[in-house]
């Protein structure tokens, strides 16, 4: 059995195992950590799949990559994660739309594709933990659009050396993504509202991880960072397993077969989602082309289209929270995959640091040869749920409603007619004004939990168990800061 091994985007020398890397988030120098190589899945091994269950499947994805983790283990953690905490027992449902096929991945208890990877990361991190003989606590850092704080919020409560910290945007997210984080309980969590935009979040965090005096002062607290966000390869690594299973779905209900390509569309925002779909097509899932869809935040949509990052641009407060941001930091990933040159993307960081853009239009072919983009604005994405609800019944999500329209997009310019599948990444009750908006439905006045019961009314789908149990959830976390003060926040939070 070979040995992975992950090492630096960035040019750091060090070379750590797959627990070693989830263990720490980020490289010493900044940069993410990604796999020595990508292992390879044969068509008869990927025809395998068709009949397993999702953790089984699973079980076999994970373990190319976790070679540090027994096979008992990682049937441990895929256990704990899977088995007791989706409302469906296909736990990434494949629905067919229209003339698309939709991924379902909001099945977990925070109703967002994050808990597909976030209800594994916290089992992974803590096997890690006692693999690697850490004795100091570990804080879990995440900024948040909307979805990763409270999956990763629901993953970590109350683990054993373990504490969380979330950072969102006040302001930047819908009420009920805003309740679900800040009536979290459990021991070992904080909350905290950020004045400012995602962006900011985002960035305030990278510069905690970067702060040498920072860590000194958590080493005498006896305590070291870590990161929930998809910059850790933890939280990556699982975001893989759906890809093929959605294709072992087709697979074994006879919508293709083997070896036929399929194309997969992906509302993007950190880039996390989308380059699983590229690490999966890169290990030999038949993949054609990989579609990212951006609401009115679209610079994903003009790098791929030109090969110029620029974040210098209006930001957009959407009906799409959980996609706006401005610098998508697995892009990073994709930068070294395609170049190999660590020195050049350590380059294209710094520009992006200092300048706000960085010009990579040398890769245009092979980022087109690849990806395919599209962005949808908050009139089209409500245009989009209406037109799909009146032709089909279903109920897309406003982030959904980007993708589905960025797929029929992509079909109608390219002619081309393979299978498409959308990754639905939330509930449609995470949104359900927006949702009842784009539907004409009249809610002014309303609250969250009333809107939830004129979407259930419209969809016929069942309100989430655990976005109904919000009405009557205590608010915990009342904290906020300006974006400067992130740090001391970190600060006091070890202290107590």
């Amino acid at each position: 059995m070979y040995t992975m091994n992950y090492f630096s985007t960035r040019g750091a020398t060090e070379r750590v195992s797959s627990a070693e890397a989830i263990l720490k988030g980020l490289a010493s120098d900044g940069g993410l950590y990604v796999p020595a190589a990508f292992p390879q899945v044969s068509l008869s091994e990927i025809e395998a799949l068709a009949p397993l269950s999702y953790e089984e499947r699973a079980e076999r994805i994970l373990r190319l990559f976790l070679t540090d983790y027994t096979e008992e283990e990682l049937q441990g953690c895929v256990s704990r994660a899977y088995s007791h905490t989706f409302d469906d027992v296909r736990r990434a449902p494949v629905r067919t739309v229209g003339e698309l096929e939709v991924l379902e991945l909001w099945h977990g208890p925070t109703s967002a594709f994050k808990d597909m990877a976030l209800q594994l990361l916290p089992q992974l991190m803590s096997t890690a933990r006692k693999k690697t003989g850490e004795q100091d606590t570990i804080l879990i850092l995440v900024a948040t659009s909307g979805d990763t704080g409270k999956a990763a919020l629901e993953g970590f409560a109350d683990a054993d050396g373990i504490r969380i910290m979330v950072f969102y945007p006040d302001g930047g997210v819908s009420p009920i993504q805003r309740l679900q984080m800040v009536t979290q309980t459990g021991a070992n969590v904080s909350v905290v509202a950020v004045r400012g935009n995602f962006d900011d979040a985002q960035r305030g965090v990278k510069e905690i991880f970067g702060d040498a005096a920072m860590a000194a002062e958590l080493a005498a607290l006896h305590t070291k960072l870590s990161s929930a966000n998809s910059i850790n390869w933890g939280r990556l690594v699982p975001q893989i397993v759906y890809y093929f299973s959605a294709y072992a779905d087709l697979l074994a209900e006879g919508k293709i077969a083997a070896g036929d390509a399929v194309n997969f569309t992906v509302p993007t925002g950190n880039f996390g989602n989308i380059l699983a779909g590229y690490y999966a097509k890169r290990m030999g899932l038949p993949v054609g082309k990989l579609v990212c869809a951006s609401n009115a935040n679209n610079v994903l949509t003009d790098f791929l289209q030109t090969g110029i990052y620029d974040r210098a641009r209006d930001f957009y407060q959407t009906l799409s929270p959980s996609m706006d941001i401005l610098v998508s930091s697995n892009l990073e990933r994709l930068l070294y995959h395609l170049t190999e040159d660590k020195a050049q993307v350590a380059a294209w960081m710094k520009e992006l640091a200092v300048a706000g853009k960085y010009d990579a239009s040398a890769l245009l072919p092979k980022l087109k040869d690849v990806f395919w983009a599209a962005c949808a604005d908050d009139a089209a994405t409500e245009e989009e749920i209406r037109t799909v609800y009146g032709r089909t019944g279903y109920t897309l999500d406003t982030h959904t409603a980007v993708a589905y329209r960025a797929a029929e997009g992509y079909r109608s310019e390219t002619g081309d007619t393979r299978p498409m599948i959308v990754l639905s990444t939330a509930s449609p009750y995470k949104f359900a004004a927006s949702v009842l908006h784009a539907l004409g439905a009249q809610t002014a006045g309303s609250d969250a939990f009333t809107q939830m019961t004129l979407l259930q009314e419209r969809s016929r789908m069942a309100v989430p168990t655990r976005l109904a149990a919000l009405h009557d959830a205590k608010v915990l976390h009342e904290g906020g800061c300006e974006k400067t003060g992130m740090a001391e926040m970190v600060l006091a939070f070890a202290r107590t």
